[in-house]
């Protein structure tokens, strides 16, 4: 890894450097009309909605990912690596896209799309968490930005379909390219539960405050894109009403589906956040209240029974091991909101033809998801990206400085035992 992955990140950051000097410049009407009123007011207005999706790039996604007991250090350290390489290349393919002439221009609005297109790879990044390579990591960045950023241009400007939330072309597409990958990569010595694949109690509470970042601040992320203002309100009413609901919901599942009605962490660090998901793409149309309510519903009971019964499945059945359970979480509760936006066009009376290019937006991110997952996984599976050995997987060691635990005296271990024995009786 030493000299691998050095000379690549350092070859790819000069090459992004020399992207932004040749096509990228600062907004020259922003700068212009920085003294009238109502364009600093439309700037100040849509920093803080950047500050918050940022806070949930950043703290949200990285701190989830912290649940493994040995794997800490790479789920938060690894997510600022790959969100700071996807934010640099998704203001380039995004803008490069979308330009008219010979440059295009960097403002608020695209430093959000920054953020939306390295969302997408964080969200694959926890279908292989555990059992890639940085190398991997890296090369898989690349890859999916620009496949995500050529689906987000068909949604957007070919079928003019709406998707404000992103649940379709966000969350939808990087859990299926996700898990398309980590089909590819698939290890039969990985197919059982992994000595290090688990939780500890401290790690599952630094998932849980990446969850809290991530709840509290999701309205601003289905909302940051909205317009006009009106629907900008509606956007984040919505969002707000939707999680409430998953959340109450979330832990009602969990208790109902395990043993003596024990919570179970995985669903509340998870399902709390499906009505978020799936209220994404119909979250600034003009729907009930109570639909709302109902879609952050019927998300997180989706998301708890995908994490109770179909997660098994896919591992030991599909070869298909989601180390996060990102389909349970953005997946499938994306796929949901793709259809509830649908049903959303109907109820308003929308023609047909506003509906079918939903449902192509849907079938669009899905497909352009698993086939580009599948080509990238064939990629990463080539012998010389130094993928970890089974036996190293979900460990920080392998690429870590980690600090030596203190050994401690075997009578602590005795009187801890003696404690949960007799809370046991």
């Amino acid at each position: 890894m030493r000299f691998k992955f050095s000379l690549m990140a350092i070859g790819l950051e000069v090459v992004m450097i020399v992207l932004f000097g040749l096509f990228v410049e600062y907004d020259i009407t922003q700068q212009v009309n920085a003294t009238t009123p109502t364009k600093t007011d439309q700037f100040l207005q849509l920093y803080p909605l950047f500050q918050d999706v940022h806070i949930m790039i950043f703290v949200g996604f990285g701190f989830l990912m912290t649940f493994l007991k040995k794997y800490g250090f790479s789920g938060v350290g690894f997510n600022l690596f790959l969100a700071a390489l996807g934010l640099q290349w998704g203001t380039i393919v995004q803008g490069l896209l979308h330009k008219k002439g010979k440059n295009f221009h960097i403002g608020i609005k695209e430093m959000i799309n920054a953020d939306f297109s390295t969302a997408t790879v964080l969200i694959s990044f926890g279908a292989v968490l555990g059992k890639t390579s940085p190398i991997q990591m890296l090369i898989m960045t690349i890859l999916e930005i620009a496949v995500f950023a050529g689906n987000e241009y068909l949604v957007i400007e070919k079928f003019k379909a709406s998707d404000t939330g992103a649940s379709m072309t966000i969350h939808a597409f990087g859990a299926y390219f996700g898990l398309a990958v980590a089909g590819v990569l698939y290890r039969p010595g990985l197919r059982w539960e992994h000595k290090n694949e688990e939780s500890v109690y401290h790690s599952d509470l630094f998932s849980m405050i990446g969850t809290l970042f991530l709840w509290i601040f999701w309205p601003s992320f289905n909302s940051a894109i909205a317009k006009p203002e009106e629907n900008q309100y509606r956007a984040i009413i919505n969002t707000y009403l939707s999680l409430v609901a998953s959340v109450i919901m979330a832990y009602a599942l969990s208790s109902l589906v395990e043993r003596r009605g024990r919570l179970d962490m995985v669903h509340i660090q998870n399902a709390t956040l499906a009505g978020g998901v799936a209220v994404g793409t119909c979250a600034d149309m003009k729907i009930p209240l109570c639909a709302a309510m109902g879609i952050g519903s019927i998300a997180a009971i989706i998301s708890v029974l995908g994490y109770k019964f179909l997660s098994p499945l896919l591992a030991n059945k599909l070869m298909i091991k989601d180390t996060c359970g990102v389909h349970n979480l953005h997946g499938l509760p994306g796929v949901f909101g793709g259809l509830a936006g649908i049903l959303a066009l109907y109820f308003q009376m929308h023609t047909k033809s506003s509906m079918s290019r939903q449902a192509a937006a849907l079938g669009s991110s899905i497909g352009s998801a698993v086939v580009g997952g599948l080509a990238t996984g064939l990629i990463l599976k080539l012998p010389f990206w130094d993928q970890p050995s089974d036996e190293n997987c979900y460990d920080d060691s392998l690429y870590w400085k980690v600090p030596k635990v203190r050994e401690l005296d075997p009578r602590f271990f005795q009187h801890v035992n003696h404690n949960h024995l007799e809370r046991e009786v």
